[in-house]
């Protein structure tokens, strides 16, 4: 944007991004509904997102994002609990679709400090901030924007695509099928140490598009500690987050006690019900372009997965290097292994022949999901990447039944 546009007081960028993903035939003993299908198939997904922001007064602004999505993932979304695009949480549709993914305000309270720029981006005006602030976010926005940020690993359209390394896999974050919702935020910044809390809508269905209107029984809660440090000059970062939901969830151990000798069915025992988690989030420059990241998290895992995906285990560990030593500093190598696993009422209810909405074989020979990604991202301009990459997955959806098999991508992400 010019300068004069950002002296208005807003801001317009966009995005665009393209995702070829591919697999061979892989070995499958049988196949259930929510199989990842063991014959060859490609599919492709596409995003095309406005950021519009304006400054309503100081300390104050509006953002907009209409967002158009097309496409699906392998096996239309499903058979994989660390699934290999992270662009398939907002593409659904072979058609193309219109989806508003943010609409919301943010008000922010100088508290001192030094002052910082901020330069016009993505939801993002032009300006200045206290370094020490509060900040209030209000409206239709995503979960994942405000928390679990690692500086590596957390954005699929320009970093790896898979889920459990974007996200903390088994933060059950609170989100409607595209990965958005509605709620309030709340980030408190002082010197080295930020602390979040965040309350959000919902889904009324797993997975599903509407959110739950029983505000007061189904809500989703998270709050997270983040401390920041410099070691030997070069930065890095921890966040503590912890989370509740609150949800008309089945339970994993009732669903299977009520079935009989039929394969339970978790729909049938949904009742409002809590489930709760934690995770770990690190990352550390350790040279010139070069930094390591992890994640850890658990969650309780006798509720029904709502609405990211079937994890109940999952620590994830990665290099990410820039190419500063091959003389094309704006490329990125990366690579990272990912071990999810499942809590045993989740792991039973599955091996019965239960089905989530990720994932279920019909049956279960259980095994941890271990998934290998790598990836080069090549800036082929100051507004176009292209990048290369591949997953080799043991167990895919946890069953020693099926693979192992190697995913591949090509992805086009361009941004004006």
């Amino acid at each position: 944007m010019t300068d004069g546009v950002e002296d208005q007081g807003w801001s317009l960028h966009g995005q665009t991004t393209v995702v070829e993903q591919w697999h061979g035939r892989f070995s499958s003993a049988y196949s259930g509904a929510n199989s990842l299908n063991p014959s060859r198939e490609d599919k492709h997904t596409a995003t095309l997102t406005l950021f519009l922001g304006r400054r309503l007064w100081p300390g104050t602004e509006l953002y907009y994002n209409p967002e158009m999505t097309q496409g699906t993932g392998l096996s239309g979304t499903l058979g994989l609990a660390g699934f290999p695009n992270g662009e398939a949480t907002r593409a659904g549709s072979n058609n193309p679709q219109y989806n508003t993914a943010r609409l919301f305000i943010r008000q922010s309270f100088g508290l001192g400090g030094p002052a910082e720029k901020v330069p016009s981006a993505g939801n993002q005006v032009a300006g200045s901030q206290d370094s020490d602030r509060l900040t209030l976010s209000l409206g239709k926005l995503s979960a994942v924007d405000l928390f679990d940020g690692n500086s590596h690993t957390h954005d699929p359209r320009t970093q790896l695509l898979n889920w459990a390394l974007m996200d903390n896999g088994a933060w059950d974050y609170p989100a409607d099928a595209k990965g958005y919702t509605a709620g309030f935020a709340a980030d408190l910044k002082l010197a080295d140490d930020s602390w979040r809390w965040g309350v959000f809508l919902e889904p009324s269905e797993a997975n599903g598009r509407s959110l739950d209107p029983h505000v007061s029984r189904a809500f989703g809660q998270v709050l997270e500690w983040e401390r920041r440090w410099h070691l030997a000059g070069r930065p890095g970062a921890l966040r503590t987050l912890v989370y509740w939901n609150r949800a008309h969830m089945g339970g994993y151990s009732e669903a299977r006690q009520t079935a009989g000798a039929q394969p339970p069915d978790i729909t049938l025992s949904r009742r409002y019900r809590s489930k709760a988690g934690a995770g770990l989030n690190w990352e550390q420059e350790i040279a010139a372009g070069l930094g390591a990241f992890a994640r850890v998290g658990f969650n309780d895992g006798r509720t029904e997965t709502w609405a990211f995906t079937e994890i109940d285990r999952t620590a994830t560990a990665g290099l990410s290097l820039k190419g500063v030593n091959w003389s094309r500093p704006d490329d990125t190598l990366a690579a990272a292994v990912v071990l999810n696993g499942l809590a045993p009422d989740h792991r039973d209810y599955l091996a019965a022949g239960g089905y989530g909405f990720i994932i279920g074989d019909g049956g279960l020979r259980y095994g941890w999901e271990e998934i290998f990604e790598t990836s080069y991202d090549w800036k082929a301009a100051e507004w176009l990447a292209l990048a290369a990459d591949l997953q080799f997955v043991s167990h895919p959806g946890y069953n020693r039944a099926r693979g192992p098999v190697s995913v591949y991508a090509l992805r086009l992400h361009a941004e004006f």
